[in-house]
């Protein structure tokens, strides 16, 4: 009884991570355009590169879904 399944054959391609990031740790340029905000929402892809930032983890979840894509909460 050794069969292997594919549990998630395409949705790996698909997950797209959550995580918060502080206002201070990003760039100067990037700082000044979210003026008044302590912390927003990173999604990134499976490789870790940096898809997009929003204001709240609400919003990061319904884009995530509306392309498609699978949200993973990171702490």
């Amino acid at each position: 009884m050794k069969t292997k399944y594919d549990i998630l054959p395409e949705s790996a391609q698909r997950i797209v991570y959550v995580r918060p990031v502080k206002v201070a740790d990003l760039p100067e340029d990037l700082r000044g355009e979210v003026a008044g905000l302590d912390e927003l929402y990173a999604l990134h892809d499976a490789s870790g590169e940096r898809l997009a930032l929003v204001r709240d983890r609400r919003v990061a979840f319904i884009i995530a879904r509306q392309n498609d894509l699978a949200p993973v909460n990171v702490h």
